[in-house]
């Protein structure tokens, strides 16, 4: 089967995130399939972009997988900048269908670029191509940047979004969903029932086999000296933006200066240096702020913490689910997790995998904390392994990558 991808933001472990295109395309490719994934030149997620060398257009065969990058201008934040990367990603979309049929004939076309622009020149490669159809639901668009960006419903590109979203409700013959409650809002704007299926974010249990990487030796030093100190560390490893909810768990630092706990807080990210003076005001000497490490390191990393945190605002958004990556990562090291969220699902609380406390409330997260704290080290060693056992049986690509190909079956082609 020719099964062309479409995602404006896909990486690869070369490339960096989004890594999902890749690890679902690479299982797809193991199993006998053609896979093409077709992305922009410029993503603010990624941390290498592919280098097109002032072209249109630069097709590399990556693990496998082929690979067409159409140009776009690049970006920095939200504003006019991202929308014109958007439309110029979508343009070429539109322009090259005929040649995207015509060179690689696809059976399934996925459009799965987080916003859901891209399903016209998706609909429009399928319906070339005789081809399936199927919309891939990453966040709601426009609910998005609606409630986390103060957008009126009656703005000119809300209006855009809202009318690509109902087009891909009605038209797509299969949607995906990340997210597990989007229900009854994608009904609402048109889907059938019996289109909807939920495959969550998953990984790769390769990088897990394999003896990781030494940590940085500062990295290093500073774990080794907290451990020979007595203490119990309370790690976080990811973004450091106001999503994260890190002011949240400085404060219950606060709260349990007296308790044998520290805390490491490893990652890059907006709120960074903000975060660390605010560290200091509050006098937390046993919070320690460290750089980013490799993404092969990360194995290593969740080997030495006692306790993972996850923290999320109080926002409504998440009434439609949540499917966080670096829960991934917390489960696949075996650590126990102090999960602070109010949504739609709790994978922790799915997972038994550790204790879902109040978002946003710093007495929540210490009590939280002191109940992981007064557990035995063989306690806590229990509710990681049940993580890692929930990861490896559900949340795998290999798993993932099989249960995505089953959705085709419930397709008709599409005309």
């Amino acid at each position: 089967m020719n099964i062309l991808l479409i995602n404006h933001y896909a990486g690869s472990v070369h490339h960096g995130m989004e890594y999902r295109p890749y690890y679902l395309a690479r299982e797809w490719v193991r199993l006998g399939h053609r896979v093409r994934i077709v992305a922009a030149s410029h993503a603010h997620v990624r941390t290498r972009q592919p280098a097109l060398a002032g072209r249109n257009r630069r097709d590399e065969n990556i693990d496998g997988i082929d690979y067409t990058w159409f140009a776009a201008p690049p970006y920095r934040g939200n504003g006019l900048a991202r929308v014109r990367n958007m439309g110029a990603f979508v343009l070429r979309l539109w322009v090259e269908a005929r040649r995207l049929t015509r060179e690689f004939a696809p059976d399934v076309v996925i459009a799965s670029s987080t916003y859901p622009l891209d399903i016209w020149p998706a609909h429009r490669v399928a319906r070339l191509a005789g081809a399936r159809l199927l919309h891939e639901v990453h966040d709601l668009w426009p609910l998005s940047p609606m409630e986390l960006g103060g957008f009126s419903r009656h703005h000119p590109f809300i209006r855009l979004l809202q009318a690509a979203e109902d087009y891909a409700c009605r038209h797509a013959d299969t949607i995906v969903s990340i997210l597990p409650k989007v229900r009854e809002h994608l009904e609402a704007r048109g889907m059938a029932p019996h289109k909807l299926h939920l495959i969550p974010n998953g990984l790769d249990p390769a990088e897990w086999l394999a003896a990781p990487p030494a940590l940085p030796e500062a990295l290093d030093a500073l774990l080794s000296g907290l451990r020979a100190q007595g203490l119990a560390v309370v790690g976080y490893a990811g973004s450091h933006g106001l999503a994260n909810a890190l002011d949240t768990l400085l404060e219950a630092a606060s709260l349990m200066k007296n308790q044998p706990l520290a805390f490491v807080l490893v990652g890059d990210g907006p709120e960074k240096p903000r975060l660390e003076r605010r560290a200091r005001e509050l006098g937390l000497a046993r919070v320690h702020f460290v750089a980013p490490v490799a993404k092969v390191q990360i194995p290593a990393l969740m080997a030495r913490l006692d306790i993972a945190y996850l923290g999320w605002q109080r926002q409504p958004l998440y009434r439609f689910g949540i499917a966080p990556n670096k829960l991934l990562d917390y489960m696949m090291g075996g650590c126990p997790v102090l999960h602070a969220v109010e949504a739609g699902n709790d994978p922790v609380r799915e997972a038994s995998c550790g204790i879902t406390v109040a978002p946003e409330d710093p007495t929540a997260v210490a009590r939280g904390l002191a109940a992981l704290l007064a557990m035995s080290r063989a306690e806590r060693r229990a509710l990681g392994e049940r993580g890692r056992a929930h990861a490896l049986a559900n949340l795998t690509y290999p798993v993932l990558g099989r249960r995505f190909l089953t959705t085709f079956a419930h397709e008709v082609p599409h005309g």
